[in-house]
C-alpha cells in the first residue's frame, strides 16, 4: 500500500459521508482541491470511478457505495486506535465533532463550552447544527444532541441541560385584538405562525393537562423551518407562536409578548447527549459528558 493511501481513504469517507467536495475539505481542514487530487488518485490507482460528478451534485456509484461500507468499520477502528494514545497524557486531547438542533446551539452551548475550552486546551472542538434526524455514526460524528424523545433506544444518553418547555406567545396588541385563546381548540380562529420540521412535516401543536394530551394542525399564513424565526415573527405581531420557552423569557420578562394557554405547557425531559453504547469513548467526549454531569440542571443558569 502507498504511504498516502490512508489519507486518500480518509478523503473518500468523508466525500461520502457529507456528499460534498468542499464540505468534506472543511472536516479534514484541507482545500477542495487536494480533496478533488486525492479522489482522483485514489480512483485511478483503483481503476474504478467512485463518485458521479455534476456540476450540481455529489454521488456514490456502485463500486464507492460498496467501498464506504466496507471502509467504515476499519477507518472506526483506526480512529479509536489513535484516539487510545491519548489516555496516555496528562490531559485529555484530541478532536470532538458533535451535531445538534440550532436551538441548542444556540441555548446551552455557548456557556458550557467557555468552560470547557478554558479547561481542555488541548481539545478541538466542533459543533454541527442540524435539525434533522442523522446517523451520527455513519456521518462521522462522536455525538449527537436531540430530544429525549427521539434519541435512539440503543444509545447511551446523558441529559444536556435542565427540562425544557414550550411557550405559546403573542404580543398584547394582537391578543387585545383577536382574544386570548382559553382552550388549544379555540386556536382554530387565529393567525398561527408554524414551524415546518426538516421533513418536511407541520409540527402539530402538542398540549397537556393532567391526563388530556391534545396535537392541534393549527392554521396561519406564516411557516418557518426555524422556531427562531417563528419566535421574531410572533414579537412583530404576525400571530401566535409555539416555541421553546426560552427562546422568548426575554420578551416575557419585558412585556413584548404575553404568555396564553400556560396550563396546558408543563416541562418535559429536555436535550440529551447520545453517543454509540458499543464504542469506545474518547478521552476528548469522557471530558465533555464529566463536565455535563458536573454542571448539571444548572447549565441552563449559566447564560
Amino acid at each position: 500500500m502507498q504511504p498516502d493511501n490512508l489519507s486518500h481513504l480518509a478523503a473518500f469517507a468523508a466525500v461520502a459521508r457529507h456528499a460534498s467536495f468542499r464540505k468534506a475539505g472543511a472536516e479534514l481542514a484541507l482545500s477542495t482541491s487536494a480533496i478533488s487530487y486525492a479522489i482522483r488518485g485514489l480512483e485511478e490507482r483503483l481503476g474504478v470511478v467512485l463518485f458521479h460528478r455534476t456540476t450540481r451534485s455529489v454521488s456514490l456509484t456502485e463500486a464507492g457505495r460498496r467501498l464506504f461500507e466496507r471502509l467504515q468499520p476499519a477507518l472506526r477502528d483506526v480512529s479509536d486506535a489513535l484516539g487510545e494514545m491519548n489516555d496516555f497524557r496528562a490531559k485529555p486531547a484530541g478532536n470532538l465533532r458533535i451535531n445538534m438542533p440550532r436551538t441548542a446551539a444556540q441555548l446551552l452551548l455557548p456557556p458550557l463550552l467557555s468552560v470547557f475550552l478554558r479547561r481542555y486546551p488541548d481539545i478541538h472542538f466542533e459543533a454541527v447544527d442540524n435539525d434533522g434526524l442523522i446517523d451520527i455514526v455513519a456521518d462521522g460524528y462522536d455525538a449527537g444532541i436531540r430530544l429525549h424523545e427521539v434519541v435512539p433506544e440503543d444509545m447511551v444518553a446523558v441529559p444536556f441541560g435542565p427540562p425544557q418547555r414550550m411557550a405559546c406567545v403573542a404580543t398584547p396588541a394582537y391578543l387585545a385584538e383577536r382574544g386570548v385563546p382559553r382552550h388549544p381548540y379555540e386556536l382554530a380562529t387565529h393567525d398561527c405562525i408554524r414551524y415546518r420540521f426538516p421533513s418536511g412535516r407541520i409540527y402539530k401543536w402538542e398540549f397537556e393537562q393532567g391526563e388530556t394530551r391534545l396535537e392541534i394542525d393549527v392554521r396561519g399564513r406564516c411557516t418557518f423551518g426555524d422556531l427562531g424565526y417563528c419566535a421574531d415573527a410572533a414579537a412583530s405581531g404576525v400571530g401566535i407562536a409555539m416555541v421553546l420557552e426560552d427562546q422568548v423569557i426575554d420578551h416575557l420578562r419585558d412585556g413584548r409578548l404575553a404568555r396564553l394557554l400556560d396550563d396546558w405547557c408543563p416541562p418535559y425531559p429536555g436535550y440529551m447527549l447520545y453517543y454509540p453504547r458499543q464504542r469506545r469513548v474518547t478521552s476528548a467526549l469522557r471530558a465533555f459528558i464529566d463536565l455535563l454531569r458536573e454542571l448539571g440542571p444548572g447549565l441552563g443558569r449559566l447564560s
